[in-house]
Protein backbone atom coordinates (compact mmCIF):
# COMPACT_ATOMS: atom_id res chain seq x y z
CA UNK A 1 0.00 0.00 0.00
CA UNK A 2 2.46 2.41 0.81
CA UNK A 3 4.40 1.64 -2.52
CA UNK A 4 1.27 2.12 -4.54
CA UNK A 5 1.03 5.60 -2.67
CA UNK A 6 4.10 6.61 -3.13
CA UNK A 7 4.26 6.03 -7.01
CA UNK A 8 0.96 7.93 -7.39
CA UNK A 9 1.62 10.82 -5.21
CA UNK A 10 5.13 10.80 -8.10
CA UNK A 11 2.66 10.60 -11.11
CA UNK A 12 0.44 13.92 -9.90
CA UNK A 13 4.02 15.56 -9.15
CA UNK A 14 4.93 14.77 -12.58
CA UNK A 15 1.87 15.79 -14.14
CA UNK A 16 1.84 19.18 -12.08
CA UNK A 17 5.56 20.26 -13.08
CA UNK A 18 5.82 22.60 -15.99
CA UNK A 19 6.96 21.35 -19.61
CA UNK A 20 10.40 21.36 -19.95
CA UNK A 21 11.33 24.40 -22.49
CA UNK A 22 14.08 23.44 -25.56
CA UNK A 23 17.31 24.79 -24.92
CA UNK A 24 18.11 27.67 -26.57
CA UNK A 25 21.01 27.78 -29.07
CA UNK A 26 24.89 28.14 -28.28
CA UNK A 27 25.92 32.01 -29.00
CA UNK A 28 29.51 31.85 -28.25
CA UNK A 29 31.54 30.31 -31.39
CA UNK A 30 32.91 26.61 -30.64
CA UNK A 31 37.26 27.32 -30.66
CA UNK A 32 38.89 24.89 -32.50
CA UNK A 33 42.11 24.61 -33.11
CA UNK A 34 43.63 26.53 -35.92
CA UNK A 35 45.05 24.32 -39.24
CA UNK A 36 48.20 25.12 -40.04
CA UNK A 37 48.72 26.41 -44.00
CA UNK A 38 48.82 24.25 -47.06
CA UNK A 39 48.12 24.69 -50.17
CA UNK A 40 47.32 20.95 -51.50
CA UNK A 41 43.72 19.76 -51.24
CA UNK A 42 42.03 18.04 -47.91
CA UNK A 43 41.36 14.81 -50.25
CA UNK A 44 44.79 14.83 -51.72
CA UNK A 45 46.55 15.32 -48.50
CA UNK A 46 44.76 12.48 -46.87
CA UNK A 47 44.99 10.15 -49.91
CA UNK A 48 49.22 10.60 -48.64
CA UNK A 49 51.96 12.37 -48.93
CA UNK A 50 51.48 14.63 -52.24
CA UNK A 51 54.93 15.72 -52.68
CA UNK A 52 54.23 17.80 -56.57
CA UNK A 53 51.91 19.13 -58.11
CA UNK A 54 51.75 16.76 -60.41
CA UNK A 55 50.16 14.26 -58.17
CA UNK A 56 46.93 16.44 -57.59
CA UNK A 57 44.12 15.02 -59.21
CA UNK A 58 43.18 17.31 -62.61
CA UNK A 59 39.58 17.97 -63.90
CA UNK A 60 38.57 15.57 -66.72
CA UNK A 61 38.83 17.47 -70.20
CA UNK A 62 35.75 17.13 -72.21
CA UNK A 63 36.36 15.98 -76.04
CA UNK A 64 33.95 16.02 -78.64
CA UNK A 65 33.99 14.31 -81.77
CA UNK A 66 33.49 17.29 -84.07
CA UNK A 67 33.24 15.57 -87.10
CA UNK A 68 30.64 13.41 -85.88
CA UNK A 69 28.80 16.50 -83.87
CA UNK A 70 29.20 18.71 -87.52
CA UNK A 71 30.79 21.68 -85.55
CA UNK A 72 32.97 23.33 -87.59
CA UNK A 73 35.57 25.86 -87.19
CA UNK A 74 33.99 28.97 -88.76
CA UNK A 75 36.24 31.58 -91.27
CA UNK A 76 36.33 34.67 -90.15
CA UNK A 77 35.57 37.85 -93.48
CA UNK A 78 38.73 38.82 -94.83
CA UNK A 79 39.42 42.54 -94.68
CA UNK A 80 36.64 44.48 -97.07
CA UNK A 81 35.10 41.07 -97.50
CA UNK A 82 31.53 42.39 -95.94
CA UNK A 83 31.75 46.12 -97.87
CA UNK A 84 32.50 44.02 -100.70
CA UNK A 85 29.00 41.53 -100.42
CA UNK A 86 26.97 45.15 -99.20
CA UNK A 87 28.27 46.72 -102.11
CA UNK A 88 27.79 43.65 -104.62
CA UNK A 89 26.32 44.59 -108.20
CA UNK A 90 24.00 41.69 -109.84
CA UNK A 91 23.03 42.74 -113.47
CA UNK A 92 20.94 39.23 -114.59
CA UNK A 93 19.21 36.49 -113.27
CA UNK A 94 18.97 33.01 -114.92
CA UNK A 95 15.64 32.58 -113.15
CA UNK A 96 14.06 35.29 -115.15
CA UNK A 97 12.59 34.65 -118.48
CA UNK A 98 14.21 36.62 -121.51
CA UNK A 99 11.53 38.80 -122.85
CA UNK A 100 11.68 38.50 -126.85
CA UNK A 101 11.14 41.26 -129.40
CA UNK A 102 12.35 43.78 -127.19
CA UNK A 103 14.06 47.13 -128.90
CA UNK A 104 17.87 47.13 -128.34
CA UNK A 105 19.47 50.75 -127.50
CA UNK A 106 21.14 52.34 -130.12
CA UNK A 107 22.24 55.98 -130.91
CA UNK A 108 19.26 57.65 -131.49
CA UNK A 109 16.54 56.00 -129.76
CA UNK A 110 16.09 58.06 -125.97
CA UNK A 111 15.58 61.25 -127.97
CA UNK A 112 12.89 59.60 -130.09
CA UNK A 113 9.25 61.03 -128.63
CA UNK A 114 8.01 58.09 -130.62
CA UNK A 115 9.88 55.53 -128.02
CA UNK A 116 8.19 57.03 -124.67
CA UNK A 117 6.75 54.76 -122.55
CA UNK A 118 8.40 51.76 -124.01
CA UNK A 119 11.51 49.64 -122.66
CA UNK A 120 14.54 49.24 -124.20
CA UNK A 121 17.42 46.53 -123.45
CA UNK A 122 21.07 48.00 -123.05
CA UNK A 123 23.30 45.82 -125.35
CA UNK A 124 26.27 43.97 -123.60
CA UNK A 125 29.13 46.67 -124.95
CA UNK A 126 26.88 48.95 -122.86
CA UNK A 127 26.66 47.43 -119.73
CA UNK A 128 30.34 46.32 -119.85
CA UNK A 129 30.95 50.25 -120.28
CA UNK A 130 28.87 51.16 -117.68
CA UNK A 131 30.06 48.67 -115.24
CA UNK A 132 33.61 50.45 -115.55
CA UNK A 133 32.09 54.00 -114.75
CA UNK A 134 30.11 52.57 -111.72
CA UNK A 135 26.98 53.57 -112.93
CA UNK A 136 24.81 50.83 -111.49
CA UNK A 137 23.85 50.86 -107.69
CA UNK A 138 23.43 47.89 -105.40
CA UNK A 139 20.14 49.29 -104.16
CA UNK A 140 18.58 49.13 -107.87
CA UNK A 141 16.84 45.93 -108.80
CA UNK A 142 18.82 44.68 -111.43
CA UNK A 143 19.73 41.05 -110.16
CA UNK A 144 15.68 40.26 -111.16
CA UNK A 145 15.89 40.26 -114.96
CA UNK A 146 17.78 38.25 -117.20
CA UNK A 147 19.16 41.53 -118.80
CA UNK A 148 19.47 45.29 -117.74
CA UNK A 149 16.78 47.60 -119.50
CA UNK A 150 15.37 51.21 -118.93
CA UNK A 151 12.14 52.59 -119.48
CA UNK A 152 11.91 56.12 -121.49
CA UNK A 153 10.37 58.58 -120.08
CA UNK A 154 9.14 62.37 -120.93
CA UNK A 155 12.12 63.46 -118.90
CA UNK A 156 14.17 60.63 -120.25
CA UNK A 157 13.18 62.42 -123.80
CA UNK A 158 13.74 65.77 -122.55
CA UNK A 159 17.27 65.02 -121.18
CA UNK A 160 18.58 63.35 -124.17
CA UNK A 161 17.51 65.86 -126.68
CA UNK A 162 18.97 69.04 -124.25
CA UNK A 163 22.48 66.74 -124.76
CA UNK A 164 22.14 66.49 -128.36
CA UNK A 165 21.47 70.12 -128.96
CA UNK A 166 24.14 71.03 -126.57
CA UNK A 167 26.47 69.14 -129.44
CA UNK A 168 25.15 71.10 -132.22
CA UNK A 169 25.28 74.15 -130.99
CA UNK A 170 28.99 73.79 -129.42
CA UNK A 171 27.24 74.21 -125.82
CA UNK A 172 27.25 72.57 -122.67
CA UNK A 173 23.90 70.86 -120.95
CA UNK A 174 24.09 71.49 -117.51
CA UNK A 175 21.33 70.31 -116.09
CA UNK A 176 19.98 69.21 -112.16
CA UNK A 177 18.34 65.63 -111.56
CA UNK A 178 15.99 66.62 -108.48
CA UNK A 179 12.87 64.63 -106.77
CA UNK A 180 11.36 62.13 -104.58
CA UNK A 181 13.30 58.98 -103.12
CA UNK A 182 13.54 56.68 -105.32
CA UNK A 183 12.14 58.16 -108.17
CA UNK A 184 14.70 57.22 -110.58
CA UNK A 185 17.36 60.17 -110.44
CA UNK A 186 20.16 57.52 -110.69
CA UNK A 187 18.84 55.38 -113.51
CA UNK A 188 18.56 58.73 -115.72
CA UNK A 189 22.09 59.00 -115.00
CA UNK A 190 22.02 55.40 -116.29
CA UNK A 191 20.34 56.74 -119.50
CA UNK A 192 22.23 59.82 -119.99
CA UNK A 193 25.18 57.51 -120.06
CA UNK A 194 24.17 55.03 -122.13
CA UNK A 195 22.90 57.77 -124.74
CA UNK A 196 26.50 59.41 -124.63
CA UNK A 197 28.44 55.93 -124.78
CA UNK A 198 26.44 54.72 -128.00
CA UNK A 199 27.42 58.16 -129.95
CA UNK A 200 30.71 57.71 -129.56
CA UNK A 201 31.17 60.40 -126.45
CA UNK A 202 34.12 60.26 -123.83
CA UNK A 203 31.79 59.87 -120.48
CA UNK A 204 33.29 60.89 -117.22
CA UNK A 205 31.58 59.83 -114.00
CA UNK A 206 31.58 60.22 -110.10
CA UNK A 207 29.49 57.32 -108.90
CA UNK A 208 29.10 58.97 -105.47
CA UNK A 209 30.02 62.35 -104.29
CA UNK A 210 29.81 61.22 -100.03
CA UNK A 211 32.97 58.91 -101.14
CA UNK A 212 35.31 62.06 -101.50
CA UNK A 213 34.46 64.16 -98.59
CA UNK A 214 34.28 61.78 -96.04
CA UNK A 215 38.32 61.38 -95.63
CA UNK A 216 38.72 57.90 -96.89
CA UNK A 217 40.82 58.04 -99.51
CA UNK A 218 44.61 60.04 -99.30
CA UNK A 219 44.75 63.84 -99.90
CA UNK A 220 47.60 66.18 -100.19
CA UNK A 221 48.00 70.10 -101.22
CA UNK A 222 48.54 71.74 -104.23
CA UNK A 223 51.42 74.09 -103.58
CA UNK A 224 50.69 78.01 -104.40
CA UNK A 225 47.31 77.98 -104.27
CA UNK A 226 45.35 80.40 -102.48
CA UNK A 227 42.69 79.20 -100.99
CA UNK A 228 44.57 75.89 -100.96
CA UNK A 229 43.16 73.29 -103.03
CA UNK A 230 43.98 69.39 -102.48
CA UNK A 231 43.75 66.27 -104.54
CA UNK A 232 43.13 62.81 -104.13
CA UNK A 233 45.51 61.26 -105.97
CA UNK A 234 44.34 57.34 -105.54
CA UNK A 235 40.73 58.17 -106.01
CA UNK A 236 42.12 60.21 -108.84
CA UNK A 237 44.29 57.15 -110.26
CA UNK A 238 41.15 54.77 -110.31
CA UNK A 239 39.08 57.09 -111.81
CA UNK A 240 41.93 57.60 -115.01
CA UNK A 241 41.41 53.73 -114.86
CA UNK A 242 37.65 53.70 -114.93
CA UNK A 243 37.81 56.05 -118.25
CA UNK A 244 40.20 54.26 -119.63
CA UNK A 245 38.10 50.81 -119.58
CA UNK A 246 34.81 52.52 -120.30
CA UNK A 247 35.80 54.81 -122.93
CA UNK A 248 39.02 52.56 -124.71
CA UNK A 249 37.58 52.41 -128.10
CA UNK A 250 36.69 55.88 -128.73
CA UNK A 251 40.37 56.74 -126.80
CA UNK A 252 42.64 54.61 -128.90
CA UNK A 253 41.42 56.71 -131.64
CA UNK A 254 42.64 60.04 -130.64
CA UNK A 255 46.14 61.21 -130.68
CA UNK A 256 48.40 63.14 -128.38
CA UNK A 257 48.96 66.85 -129.75
CA UNK A 258 50.16 68.37 -126.75
CA UNK A 259 53.63 68.08 -124.72
CA UNK A 260 53.83 67.33 -120.75
CA UNK A 261 55.79 65.57 -118.40
CA UNK A 262 53.83 62.31 -118.91
CA UNK A 263 54.20 61.95 -122.76
CA UNK A 264 58.26 62.66 -122.84
CA UNK A 265 58.20 58.35 -122.79
CA UNK A 266 55.90 57.89 -125.26
CA UNK A 267 56.06 57.17 -129.13
CA UNK A 268 55.33 59.60 -131.41
CA UNK A 269 51.67 59.57 -132.55
CA UNK A 270 50.49 57.65 -129.20
CA UNK A 271 46.65 57.94 -128.41
CA UNK A 272 45.07 59.46 -125.45
CA UNK A 273 44.69 55.95 -123.91
CA UNK A 274 48.39 55.27 -124.13
CA UNK A 275 48.46 58.60 -121.84
CA UNK A 276 46.36 56.98 -119.44
CA UNK A 277 47.91 54.17 -119.62
CA UNK A 278 51.45 56.06 -118.76
CA UNK A 279 50.16 57.23 -115.49
CA UNK A 280 50.89 54.25 -113.50
CA UNK A 281 51.88 56.41 -109.73
CA UNK A 282 49.06 58.21 -107.63
CA UNK A 283 50.91 61.33 -107.31
CA UNK A 284 50.78 61.73 -111.02
CA UNK A 285 47.06 60.79 -111.16
CA UNK A 286 45.91 64.57 -111.13
CA UNK A 287 48.76 65.75 -113.70
CA UNK A 288 47.57 62.88 -115.89
CA UNK A 289 43.91 64.10 -115.41
CA UNK A 290 44.81 68.03 -116.02
CA UNK A 291 46.84 66.50 -119.52
CA UNK A 292 43.75 63.89 -120.72
CA UNK A 293 41.26 67.19 -120.05
CA UNK A 294 43.07 69.36 -121.96
CA UNK A 295 43.52 66.89 -124.83
CA UNK A 296 39.47 66.14 -125.03
CA UNK A 297 39.12 70.15 -124.83
CA UNK A 298 41.24 70.63 -128.30
CA UNK A 299 39.10 71.30 -131.52
CA UNK A 300 37.49 68.61 -133.03
CA UNK A 301 37.64 66.21 -129.99
CA UNK A 302 33.99 64.37 -129.41
CA UNK A 303 31.70 65.83 -126.54
CA UNK A 304 32.35 65.01 -123.26
CA UNK A 305 29.72 63.87 -120.54
CA UNK A 306 30.09 64.62 -117.23
CA UNK A 307 27.89 63.14 -114.41
CA UNK A 308 28.27 62.74 -110.39
CA UNK A 309 25.41 61.03 -107.79
CA UNK A 310 24.55 62.75 -104.73
CA UNK A 311 24.67 66.52 -104.71
CA UNK A 312 24.45 67.97 -101.73
CA UNK A 313 27.41 65.68 -100.07
CA UNK A 314 29.52 68.29 -102.47
CA UNK A 315 28.37 71.19 -101.66
CA UNK A 316 29.33 70.74 -97.76
CA UNK A 317 32.37 71.07 -95.36
CA UNK A 318 34.65 67.83 -96.16
CA UNK A 319 35.90 65.46 -93.38
CA UNK A 320 39.48 66.27 -94.27
CA UNK A 321 41.43 69.28 -92.61
CA UNK A 322 43.94 72.30 -93.84
CA UNK A 323 47.78 72.23 -92.05
CA UNK A 324 45.27 75.04 -89.89
CA UNK A 325 43.02 72.09 -88.40
CA UNK A 326 40.15 73.79 -90.36
CA UNK A 327 37.68 71.63 -92.52
CA UNK A 328 38.34 71.41 -96.52
CA UNK A 329 35.47 72.48 -98.62
CA UNK A 330 34.05 70.40 -101.34
CA UNK A 331 34.68 72.97 -103.78
CA UNK A 332 38.77 73.07 -102.44
CA UNK A 333 39.33 69.21 -103.99
CA UNK A 334 40.52 69.35 -107.25
CA UNK A 335 38.18 66.83 -108.48
CA UNK A 336 34.92 68.38 -107.02
CA UNK A 337 35.99 72.08 -107.90
CA UNK A 338 36.87 70.98 -111.48
CA UNK A 339 33.23 69.36 -112.12
CA UNK A 340 31.58 72.54 -110.41
CA UNK A 341 33.78 74.39 -112.78
CA UNK A 342 32.22 72.98 -115.91
CA UNK A 343 29.01 73.26 -114.22
CA UNK A 344 28.69 77.06 -113.47
CA UNK A 345 30.31 77.53 -116.88
CA UNK A 346 33.78 78.75 -115.52
CA UNK A 347 35.33 75.59 -117.45
CA UNK A 348 34.40 75.72 -121.47
CA UNK A 349 34.08 72.76 -123.30
CA UNK A 350 34.33 74.22 -126.81
CA UNK A 351 33.21 70.84 -128.26
CA UNK A 352 29.83 70.74 -126.56
CA UNK A 353 28.50 68.04 -124.15
CA UNK A 354 26.92 67.97 -120.77
CA UNK A 355 27.38 68.30 -117.40
CA UNK A 356 24.96 66.41 -115.39
CA UNK A 357 24.27 66.09 -111.59
CA UNK A 358 22.02 63.72 -109.57
CA UNK A 359 20.47 65.03 -105.90
CA UNK A 360 20.00 61.89 -103.95
CA UNK A 361 16.92 62.28 -101.39
CA UNK A 362 18.13 58.41 -100.42
CA UNK A 363 20.97 59.36 -98.91
CA UNK A 364 21.89 62.70 -97.84
CA UNK A 365 22.84 65.03 -95.20
CA UNK A 366 20.58 67.81 -94.58
CA UNK A 367 20.06 69.86 -97.67
CA UNK A 368 22.18 72.93 -97.87
CA UNK A 369 20.35 76.56 -97.94
CA UNK A 370 22.51 77.89 -100.82
CA UNK A 371 21.74 74.76 -102.74
CA UNK A 372 17.85 74.54 -101.65
CA UNK A 373 17.46 78.45 -102.33
CA UNK A 374 19.16 78.09 -106.30
CA UNK A 375 17.14 74.75 -107.11
CA UNK A 376 13.62 76.83 -105.95
CA UNK A 377 14.69 79.47 -107.83
CA UNK A 378 15.75 77.89 -110.81
CA UNK A 379 12.01 75.71 -111.04
CA UNK A 380 10.46 78.94 -110.12
CA UNK A 381 12.00 80.68 -113.23
CA UNK A 382 11.43 77.81 -115.39
CA UNK A 383 7.63 77.59 -114.21
CA UNK A 384 6.99 81.67 -114.60
CA UNK A 385 6.06 81.96 -110.29
CA UNK A 386 7.10 83.91 -108.14
CA UNK A 387 10.70 83.79 -107.40
CA UNK A 388 11.67 83.38 -103.82
CA UNK A 389 14.53 85.30 -101.61
CA UNK A 390 16.85 84.28 -99.27
CA UNK A 391 15.90 84.78 -95.73
CA UNK A 392 17.39 87.34 -93.83
CA UNK A 393 17.19 85.23 -90.61
CA UNK A 394 18.89 82.25 -92.05
CA UNK A 395 22.57 81.62 -91.36
CA UNK A 396 24.71 79.33 -93.83
CA UNK A 397 24.37 80.65 -97.09
CA UNK A 398 27.50 80.10 -98.77
CA UNK A 399 28.17 82.03 -102.66
CA UNK A 400 30.29 79.14 -103.57
CA UNK A 401 27.28 77.03 -103.67
CA UNK A 402 25.10 79.35 -105.35
CA UNK A 403 27.13 80.82 -108.43
CA UNK A 404 28.13 76.84 -109.44
CA UNK A 405 24.50 75.53 -109.38
CA UNK A 406 22.40 79.21 -110.60
CA UNK A 407 23.05 78.40 -114.47
CA UNK A 408 21.40 74.79 -114.29
CA UNK A 409 18.36 73.29 -115.61
CA UNK A 410 16.39 71.75 -112.85
CA UNK A 411 14.97 68.77 -114.42
CA UNK A 412 12.43 67.26 -111.48
CA UNK A 413 11.84 63.14 -111.91
CA UNK A 414 8.37 62.29 -109.84
CA UNK A 415 5.63 59.62 -110.85
CA UNK A 416 5.71 58.21 -113.68
CA UNK A 417 2.18 58.00 -116.00
CA UNK A 418 0.15 55.27 -116.43
CA UNK A 419 1.01 54.45 -119.69
CA UNK A 420 4.64 54.47 -118.48
CA UNK A 421 3.50 52.33 -115.66
CA UNK A 422 1.56 49.91 -117.96
CA UNK A 423 4.37 48.78 -119.83
CA UNK A 424 7.11 48.84 -116.69
CA UNK A 425 3.99 45.93 -115.64
CA UNK A 426 3.80 44.03 -119.14
CA UNK A 427 7.78 43.94 -118.99
CA UNK A 428 8.04 42.46 -115.52
CA UNK A 429 4.67 39.96 -116.11
CA UNK A 430 6.63 39.02 -119.89
CA UNK A 431 9.89 38.10 -117.45
CA UNK A 432 7.72 36.04 -115.31
CA UNK A 433 7.79 38.19 -112.08
CA UNK A 434 3.80 39.60 -112.36
CA UNK A 435 1.54 36.55 -112.28
CA UNK A 436 -1.52 38.43 -112.41
CA UNK A 437 -3.69 39.28 -115.38
CA UNK A 438 -2.46 43.28 -116.03
CA UNK A 439 -5.85 44.59 -116.45
CA UNK A 440 -6.24 48.65 -116.34
CA UNK A 441 -7.80 48.06 -112.99
CA UNK A 442 -4.44 45.83 -111.75
CA UNK A 443 -2.41 48.93 -113.39
CA UNK A 444 -3.93 51.62 -111.38
CA UNK A 445 -4.30 50.22 -108.26
CA UNK A 446 -0.20 49.41 -108.20
CA UNK A 447 0.10 53.11 -109.22
CA UNK A 448 -1.75 54.39 -106.79
CA UNK A 449 0.29 52.31 -103.79
CA UNK A 450 3.21 52.96 -105.83
CA UNK A 451 2.61 56.66 -104.66
CA UNK A 452 1.44 57.91 -107.92
CA UNK A 453 3.84 56.21 -109.86
CA UNK A 454 6.94 56.51 -107.96
CA UNK A 455 9.12 53.71 -109.86
CA UNK A 456 11.07 52.92 -106.66
CA UNK A 457 7.58 52.42 -104.49
CA UNK A 458 6.21 50.49 -107.33
CA UNK A 459 8.54 47.87 -107.39
CA UNK A 460 8.18 48.02 -103.04
CA UNK A 461 4.57 46.75 -104.09
CA UNK A 462 5.14 44.65 -106.65
CA UNK A 463 8.25 42.71 -106.50
CA UNK A 464 8.99 42.82 -103.18
CA UNK A 465 8.67 38.92 -102.08
CA UNK A 466 11.07 38.55 -104.76
CA UNK A 467 13.88 40.29 -103.29
CA UNK A 468 13.74 38.17 -99.64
Amino acid sequence: MAAAAAAAHSFKAAMLRPALLPRAPRIQPVLVAAAPLSTTSRLAAAAGGVKSRRDLVKPTKKTFNRKRLGVENVRKPAPGERKAFRKRITLSSNSALAVEGLRSLDAGLLADTQSTATVVELPDPVVDQLRALGAFRPSQSWGLFRKPHVLVRKETVEMVTRMDRSVAGKEVAKMILTGSRASGKSTALVKAMSHALKNEWVVINIPEAQDLVIAHTDYAPVPNTEPMQFTQPTYTLNLLQNILRANKAVLEKLKVEQKSSLTGGLPEGSSLAALITNVREPDAAWAGFSALWSELMLPGRPPVLMTMDGLTFANRDTQYRDPAFNKVHAHHLTLVGHFFAALSGATKMPNGGAVIVADSASNTPARHPSEALVLAQLEAGQADRAVPTPDPYLRGYDDKVYDALKNCHVLRLEGISKDEARALMEYWGASGLVRDVLSAELVAQKWALGGHGNIGEMERVVLQNLKM
